[in-house]
């Protein structure tokens, strides 16, 4: 599928973001306190109509740096810039203006809507929140946002559990649709959802992003998922970025051997290529985030790793044109061609 570019102002823009939390541990009289780097100092920008793509393995902070933007998740330091405005810095009044054009679809479709209210009242309250619409209008609002994401629009009195899973994200995808905002937070929005839907919501949000020129944090961490409907992909290892590269680019060069393995692991429908294919298998599992390795966050597990690996943090730069990467190797690699 060829995506159209988008354009080149950034709508969304990280500044050295930061969400760390607290954890408190051991008994009251002995209790000591652990920092969570969930979100450990990204840089990144969105531009208007694009969907970035971020993926890594569980634990990584790639939900947290979604909520972080958002700022349901309270960023420890740095920046959110949102066209133009600070959203680290906005009060409640102008923090519930910019909510109004930044959305969330949340991951799991069976706990993101309130069991007790119908469909009509889940996507009707944000439009009551804002004071977008009401009576008549606000129904009909309603069921003109069913009948937009593929759903009967006559189906507003009914309740959540009534649904399928694939239905009660389109359900989800309509909430947040009705405050007609401009970015949305995607939080792994197809992984609950059987292989057959998964296709039918990925070119559904294809589909609106084109029509309402939408623009789309799209969390994940299946790579195939990701190729399908990104213009670019950001990799995340460990609160940090360790590559950011357009998706072609990406998927036909990987720098970071971390980007390798996650791609190794993907199946190629091919039986003769797959079996001539070679996997990077990675030791371990991922470091704590209350325990970061110094140097490289990456040399723990990296089969490549070298003394300067474990010793000094690689930067996230620019490795080829468009491409960026944190890696000590690939440098190494660029100084000889």
């Amino acid at each position: 599928m060829v995506l159209p570019a988008p354009t080149e102002a950034p709508l969304v823009e990280a500044r050295r973001l930061k969400t760390h939390f607290t954890a408190h541990r051991g008994l009251p009289f002995a209790r000591h306190t652990t920092i969570i780097r969930a979100v450990d100092g990204v840089d990144l920008q969105i531009r208007q109509g694009e969907t970035l793509g971020l993926v890594g393995e569980s634990g990584c902070g790639k939900s947290t740096l979604g909520r972080s933007l958002l700022r349901l998740a309270q960023p420890t330091s740095g920046q959110v810039i949102f066209d133009g405005s600070d959203v680290t810095a906005a009060d409640q009044d102008a923090l519930r203006r910019l909510r109004r054009r930044m959305q969330m679809v949340f991951q799991d479709p069976y706990g993101s809507l309130d069991p007790r209210m119908t469909v009509e009242q889940a996507i009707g309250e944000p439009l009551r929140i804002h004071g977008l619409a009401s009576g008549d209008r606000r129904r009909q609002r309603i069921r003109d946002l069913l009948g937009f994401v593929g759903l009967d629009p006559t189906v507003g009195e009914r309740y959540p559990h009534e649904f399928s899973g694939g239905q009660r994200q389109r359900i989800g995808i309509a909430r947040a649709l009705a405050v007609e905002p401009d970015f949305i937070v995607l939080d792994e929005p197809v992984s609950a959802l059987d292989v057959s839907i998964q296709a039918q919501v990925l070119n559904l949000l294809d589909r609106l992003r084109e029509q309402l020129n939408l623009t789309y944090l799209f969390v994940a961490h299946d790579l195939s998922v990701v190729r399908h409907i990104s213009h670019r992909v950001a990799v995340m290892y460990l609160g940090t970025f360790v590559e950011v590269a357009t998706r072609d680019r990406l998927y036909a060069e990987p720098l970071h051997p971390y980007t390798r393995a996650l791609l190794s692991a993907v199946p190629v429908p091919n039986p003769a290529i797959e079996k001539r294919r070679q996997r990077m298998i990675l030791k371990g599992d991922v470091a704590s985030p209350a325990q970061v390795p110094f140097g490289c966050r990456f040399h723990t597990r990296c089969p490549l790793a070298i003394d300067r690996c474990r010793s000094e943090v690689p930067a996230l730069e620019e490795k080829r044109p468009g491409h960026m990467a944190a890696c000590h190797l690939v440098e190494a690699q660029t100084e000889k061609v």
